[in-house]
């Protein structure tokens, strides 16, 4: 059994440091745009409207299926529903 300790479960499921990096902010986009969709009490139709998605974008995405959602088109949907995404980089430890 490996005792190695990673910063986070896509440290420790991911290939590369590219890849959960990118995975750590995709998550944190989708985390906050489901949140804000449960908040708002809409329907998946009505959130699809709102969207420009169809439904079953919807269902996928409050399903947690981030492999299917690119970090563009999250950052698209949190802004159609009021949010300004900002990105922030700091040098790794």
């Amino acid at each position: 059994m490996s005792k190695e300790r990673y910063s986070s479960v896509w440290d420790a499921i991911e290939d590369t440091p590219r890849e959960a990096a990118s995975m750590k902010v995709r998550s944190e986009l989708l985390i906050t745009l489901q949140e804000t969709l449960r908040q708002k009490k809409l329907t998946q139709v009505q959130a699809a409207k709102l969207l420009g998605v169809t439904q079953p974008r919807v269902s996928d995405l409050m399903r947690g299926k981030i492999e299917l959602f690119s970090m563009e088109m999250l950052i698209d949907m949190l802004t159609q529903v009021g949010f300004q995404v900002k990105v922030t980089a700091r040098k790794a430890a």
